[in-house]
């Protein structure tokens, strides 16, 4: 496999070509070792998940999702979050963590955590399916939570899931999609994920929530966005949310990743697509796209499939 020692691609590509009114600098939020893996079906050892995370630091990935503390019995595949935290001691990247309860903040909090998310929905029926509870019960679980975190200094992230569209209840109202927002916000959390969980969004749709959500008070510098590519949205939808001023993006190494709560889920944005992309706009990530891309495909020999990123495939010259 040849891959560029650059932090480039191949021959000094993508060629830098800014676009109007994108910002200088993007957050890249990597989610590949809690919500790439978390829905992986045979049980990946805690080493390999150890070096997925270091691999990604070193690749220049200053934000890693590393686990979630939810029941064993809820995803099997993230039981092992205290084994795997003490792993990461030396590993220079921020390393926040999701909490599903009260219970998951004490165990991250006796790891060290010091960046913590909660996980919402803009909809009755994920709320029901992924938390069995509804909007509202899920939105007063989380504020004793939120509280406890804020008192111990940790920062907070709210994860809003359905923000664009449900499986079982389709279009999901803009009105709906702020005002869960707004509480989440209200109290305490520092920072709003809005997940495509499903993939439908558009940019259209994508510009007229995020206009929306300053209407009603919520700065651009607060927000965040999940795309998944299961109608191939996922670089459109980004490029809209830049243009808006959006700096924080969320993605997955390789690809990787669904959603257990919500089958018709397919995986997460790749981080790779997203560096080639940002990288073209000339817009910095400190990601080195060849390190990066060769992480994905360590990690996709581990799982025993090829990545579905198409840029992993290009640079690998698709030898996974």
């Amino acid at each position: 496999m040849s891959l560029p020692d650059s932090p480039r691609g191949p021959g000094g590509l993508p060629m830098t070509v800014p676009a109007p009114a994108v910002p200088s600098r993007v957050r890249i939020h990597e989610v590949g070792p809690r919500d790439g893996l978390q829905n992986e079906k045979a049980l990946v050892p805690v080493a390999v998940k150890a070096e997925f995370i270091r691999r990604l630091a070193e690749a220049g990935l200053g934000t890693i999702e590393a686990t979630s503390f939810v029941h064993p019995t809820w995803v099997p595949q993230l039981a092992d979050a205290e084994e795997l935290m003490p792993l990461l001691d030396g590993v220079e990247a921020r390393l926040p963590v999701l909490v599903p309860n009260a219970r998951g903040l004490d165990r991250a909090l006796a790891l060290g955590a010091r960046e913590i998310a909660v996980f919402g929905s803009a909809t009755e029926s994920f709320a029901k399916a992924n938390l069995n509870r509804t909007v509202d019960e899920a939105l007063e679980m989380f504020e004793p939570v939120v509280a406890k975190a804020r008192e111990a200094g940790v920062t907070v992230r709210g994860y809003l899931s359905m923000c664009f569209g449900d499986p079982w209840e389709g279009p999901v109202p803009i009105s709906q999609t702020v005002s869960v927002s707004r509480r989440l916000l209200d109290m305490g959390c520092d920072e709003i994920s809005l997940g495509d969980t499903i993939g439908v969004a558009t940019p259209g749709h994508v510009l007229e929530l995020l206009a929306t959500l300053n209407e009603a008070g919520i700065p651009t510098d607060r927000l965040a966005v999940h795309f998944h590519d299961t109608y191939g949205q996922a670089l459109a939808n980004t490029l809209a949310a830049l243009q808006h001023g959006v700096t924080t993006v969320d993605a997955s190494a390789g690809g990787l990743g669904g959603c257990p709560y919500a089958k018709s889920a397919t995986g997460n944005l790749a981080t790779e697509d997203l560096v080639w992309m940002l990288d073209g706009l000339g817009i910095e990530t400190g990601v080195d796209i060849g390190r990066l891309t060769a992480t994905s495909v360590w990690m996709a020999r581990h799982l025993g499939r090829p990545s579905p990123s198409r840029t992993v495939r290009a640079l690998s010259q698709k030898e996974i």
